[in-house]
């Protein structure tokens, strides 16, 4: 399974895509086919300060539950209000529909610790 080349990639599978100043978060492929069906996900409100390495949300499926992390600090601009009534989008386009937040950020060298695509799938391949 090969990844978007344009977004940086924790070890605990979200995804981090960079517009400027915005960074939009979610969950890989990997991680949402490991959770198997989700059936709900719980996002930050707007206006909210993520802080880096904190917990802002969780993703619920049949399966477990698993806590989502941010490798920035940042203030929640915009959530992904299809995922209220569709938490499947995480399983079906986790990399485009399924986005979770954005964040408006004013450090993004977090980020430049995190995997790039080739490296993610090298990960998830062993």
């Amino acid at each position: 399974m090969s990844v978007p080349a344009d977004r940086r990639y924790s070890q605990s599978h979200e995804w981090f895509k960079v517009d400027g100043k915005s960074v939009t978060i979610g969950i890989t492929q990997f991680a949402a086919d490991e959770l198997t069906d989700i059936t709900y996900v719980d996002v930050p409100k707007v206006g909210v300060v993520i802080e880096s390495g904190s917990p802002f949300g969780e993703v619920e499926s049949v399966k477990a539950t698993s806590d989502l992390f941010s490798a920035v600090t940042g203030k929640v601009v915009e959530v992904n209000q299809k995922l209220a009534n569709q938490p499947e989008l995480l399983n079906t386009d986790p990399f485009n529909d399924g986005w979770i937040a954005k964040l408006d950020c004013q450090d993004l060298s977090p980020l430049d610790n995190l995997l790039d695509g080739p490296a993610y799938d090298k990960m998830i391949a062993q």
